[in-house]
């Protein structure tokens, strides 16, 4: 799991067909982010482009709800301010919490995740073992719906971690894909349900209903330039475990982030291990807790 990167934690709030979930970093962490896929509902990742002058993230949120889930922030932002994390400023820290929404509002539930659910998932937040399967921003998810959304099956949040040159490195995946979610031997372990002769893409596809969100964390020692090398391999990683993957219908972002404590590592081993455990956590989140 991504907590065995130590001072990393994750919490979550479910809700009946949504949900939304916390990765709480240790101060000091250094971020870089990429998005792939066409459609992505998000905030503050203009901050995590390798140029730009903040370097330390606080916290990353993952939700449901799409846009209107957004906001689950605010409640993270509130309780981490009040704990003195954040960017040093005149009126007090501020701090920087992404935000990276899927869509799920046609799961029948009409609560949206919002600041109230946000403050809950982070006062849950633990740095052991957490759920994962249907639960947190994995709730309300669905796969395969590339031959059509009547044939797409649950999706969900799944979670892996490998060790590399003495340093750790994990993911969290929130996996809301267009494409089905494949074995390394490329089974399809869940996937569109429509039969063999339906052409996929053969409906007109909602632009802003799929997507794949990552974050990926190690206890190395890195660069943010390097962070978002990770973070470009990291996206190897849905393309082995998700076909087709970032179509542009999908919203596919990673978000990768280093803490720090161990060094030297070297740069292209680690790049190789985040690719393997970004698989592993995309068909941990289809494998793993109760399935409907």
């Amino acid at each position: 799991m991504i907590t065995a990167v130590p001072g990393v934690r994750v919490g979550h709030w479910t809700g009946v067909a949504t949900g939304c979930t916390v990765v709480e970093l240790p101060p000091g962490t250094v971020a870089a982010a990429e998005v792939r896929g066409g459609a992505p509902a998000s905030r503050e990742l203009a901050l995590l482009e390798p140029t730009r002058t903040v370097e330390c993230i606080d916290a990353v949120v993952l939700t449901g709800g799409s846009a209107f889930g957004l906001g689950v922030a605010d409640g993270v932002l509130g309780t981490l301010a009040a704990r003195g994390r954040g960017v040093p400023t005149a009126a007090g820290p501020v701090p920087i919490v992404p935000v990276a929404a899927v869509f799920d509002l046609d799961g029948g539930d009409h609560r949206r995740p919002g600041p109230g659910e946000g403050a809950a998932a982070l006062a849950a937040a633990t740095d052991g073992p957490f759920a994962t399967g249907r639960v947190g921003a994995g709730r309300g998810t669905r796969v395969g719906r590339w031959k059509g959304a009547d044939h797409a099956v649950p999706g969900g949040l799944g979670s892996a971690h490998v060790r590399c040159d003495g340093a750790t490195v994990g993911a969290v995946a929130v996996v809301n894909a267009v494409g089905d979610v494949v074995a390394a031997d490329g089974t399809v372990l869940a996937g569109s349900t429509a039969p063999a002769d339906v052409e996929p893409f053969g409906e007109p596809m909602p632009v802003i209903e799929q997507t794949t969100l990552v974050v990926v964390a190690t206890d190395a020692l890195l660069t943010k330039v390097e962070c978002f090398l990770l973070a470009q391999s990291a996206h190897h990683g849905l393309v082995a475990s998700i076909r087709p993957s970032h179509t542009r219908f999908d919203g596919d972002l990673v978000v990768a982030a280093a803490t720090g404590a161990v060094a030297p590592v070297s740069l292209e081993r680690l790049r190789i291990a985040v690719a393997d455990v970004v698989a592993a956590a995309v068909r941990d989140a289809v494998t793993a807790g109760d399935r409907p």
